[in-house]
């Protein structure tokens, strides 16, 4: 379970957010400006709160007085709203990138199994130049995906889509979470999207939780 109660000053407002979150999707809602990334660099340790708590699985990533995990420690994956993948690197390359060292004896991650699921095989070997912008974002998730990590933030991760791709991608955010099993975090400011992937949705306005709805209409959809 990740537990965030945490203050911060920005520029035009006072982030002050309480946040719970289990194996479930969380759904960052609001315009734009309302605090919805700095949640997430907070949570991912790229910017740090002034005052309260980070917990995730009951380890401690900040406590005001204490000293912040870093970022690396957090094992926390995290897909920016541009994929930030490497230009100089091939598909397979940047889906590496990041991989844990394995202890002797432990079993490596395989990062067959992943792509299949996400069905990019027959890029592996092409650059980022050379692939679609859903096939960006199905690269992006891999590599973050590759990392084994506890939590996924996902900062607007279709918003540079067409809706057709768009709505795929959606489905296969969904697919997704249910083999992982693992909180991720969706920041959008589009509600049909909010609507369709959260189990919980925070409407967010100037820093603060206006309202908090859990998502009955997405468990009927899903179930039928």
């Amino acid at each position: 379970m990740l537990e965030v109660h945490i203050k911060k000053k920005l520029p035009h407002f006072l982030l002050d957010i309480e946040l719970k979150v289990e194996d479930e999707i969380l759904v960052l809602f609001g315009p734009s400006g309302s605090g919805k990334t700095s949640i997430l660099n907070n949570i991912a340790g790229l910017d740090k709160p002034d005052a309260g708590y980070i917990k995730l699985n009951g380890k401690t990533y900040f406590s005001e007085g204490g000293k912040p995990l870093p970022t690396k420690n957090r094992n926390i994956g995290y897909l920016f709203q541009d994929y930030a993948l490497f230009p100089h690197m091939i598909v397979g390359g940047n889906i590496a990138y990041g991989m844990k060292k394995k202890k002797e004896g432990e079993p490596p991650f395989r990062i067959e199994h992943l792509v299949s699921v996400l069905g990019i095989e027959h890029l592996l070997q092409k650059y980022p130049h050379q692939i679609s912008g859903g096939e960006k974002q199905r690269v992006a998730l891999a590599r973050a995906l590759a990392t084994e990590p506890s939590i996924l933030l996902l900062d607007e991760p279709l918003s540079a889509l067409d809706h057709e791709t768009r709505i795929e991608c959606q489905d296969e955010l969904l697919r997704l979470h249910e083999i992982w099993r693992i909180p991720f975090i969706i920041v959008t400011h589009d509600m049909n999207e909010a609507e369709k992937l959260g189990d919980t949705i925070l409407y967010l306005e100037k820093g603060s939780v206006i309202k908090t709805v859990d998502n009955l209409h997405k468990r009927i959809a899903v179930s039928n």
